[in-house]
């Protein structure tokens, strides 16, 4: 039992799925469950991957991290002093963002509603008695949300796809799911009555008579189980409207600076941009799937965004590093890059943010 609830965590966290390739435990396939579709510079028929990048590590390599003695204590609670009640809408080009918790963001803009990866449950995990838990309440209760328009859906690792959250939300407020190719099918796995909008990288889906959102790459991979490995796609959104450009990322690997540059390059700098900050140690093991902190202030550069809000850190220990690790690190890196606190924000749960509106700069 030990043993099957430990790959269900690695598998679930996005912390060494290739856990899912251990002997008589894996199921070999030669099919996706999930997606068929043509060969492309990021899918070969069977599986999705990073083009130029870095595969997850395997199982040797998940057992040495273990054995390491390397993690650190997280305190039972972390509680926040915020605690938010969102207006029923924001309109135009003024800009709300809230954070719930871990990359769970309430983006009020546009007359709109829009949710990043949303986790109301208590634990991060396949099932409700073990796995990672929360160290502190979502900084807004379920019952205070406004309704729900749309939420973002970067990747199906269950600390992002969280089933029963996206349910309920489902059921109360009717909303639509963007997700990348692939996820559709694990929704309706559980509702068939799921509103999903699926697309593949660089692909456009239309959320209001205002704003889209279309898909782009990150560095990082998929995995509910032990046997459907990188069979979903994952990736990044960017929001464009009255209120600007944004940029969100829920989770990934720093990759070069690749996809922050190709971002720049694209869409000329940003209004906002959500970034994972945390779930960085140890970095021989997280390096190909979690930036740290470091690396998201030199992806903010990269990008060329006004503002960051930082997430990822703070409510589910996943990885070895503490919480003052995290905000540690991340006051060294903003001092290291001549990034200020009011621009590259760490705001705790239920704090809010009007985020301001100004000409793009770019040193």
């Amino acid at each position: 039992m030990r043993r099957r609830l430990f790959l269900k965590w690695a598998a679930m966290l996005g912390l060494g799925g290739a856990a899912a390739g251990i002997g008589s435990l894996a199921i070999a396939r030669s099919r996706n469950p999930y997606y068929d579709g043509p060969v492309t510079d990021h899918f070969d028929g069977v599986n999705f991957f990073n083009p130029d990048g870095e595969p997850p590590k395997g199982f040797v390599d998940l057992i040495k991290w273990q054995l390491g003695n390397g993690r650190k204590t997280w305190p039972d609670s972390y509680p926040s002093p915020f605690q938010d009640k969102p207006p029923p809408r924001v309109e135009g080009d003024a800009l709300r963002a809230c954070f719930v918790g871990h990359a769970t963001v309430l983006l009020q803009t546009g007359g709109l509603n829009i949710l990043t990866d949303p986790l109301w449950s208590q634990r991060a995990s396949p099932v409700t008695f073990a796995g990672p838990k929360r160290v502190n309440p979502p900084g807004i209760a379920f019952e205070d949300l406004p309704k729900i328009d749309v939420v973002l859906l970067s990747h199906n690792h269950y600390d992002h796809m969280d089933v029963a959250t996206l349910q309920r939300l489902h059921r109360e407020h009717g909303t639509l799911v963007v997700a990348p190719l692939g996820n559709d099918t694990i929704l309706r796995s559980h509702d068939a009555s799921f509103r999903v909008a699926v697309g593949d990288w660089g692909d456009t889906i239309q959320l209001s008579d205002s704003v889209t959102a279309t898909l782009e790459p990150m560095h990082h991979w998929s995995a509910r189980g032990l046997s459907d490995r990188r069979n979903a796609l994952w990736a990044a959104f960017v929001l464009q409207g009255p209120m600007g450009k944004i940029y969100h990322i829920g989770d990934t690997g720093f990759h070069r600076g690749i996809n922050y540059q190709a971002a720049y390059d694209k869409y000329g700098g940003f209004r906002l941009a959500i970034l994972p900050f945390a779930a960085y140690q140890p970095r021989h093991f997280m390096k190909p799937q979690h930036q740290n902190p470091e690396e998201a202030v030199r992806g903010h550069l990269l990008c060329g965004a006004e503002m960051t809000l930082g997430h990822h850190w703070g409510t589910f220990q996943l990885t070895d590093e503490s919480i003052e690790d995290q905000i540690a690190d991340l006051d060294a890196a903003r001092a290291k890059h001549g990034v200020s606190a009011d621009v590259f924000r760490r705001l705790q749960p239920g704090e809010v943010w009007d985020v301001p509106k100004r000409a793009p700069t770019r040193s």
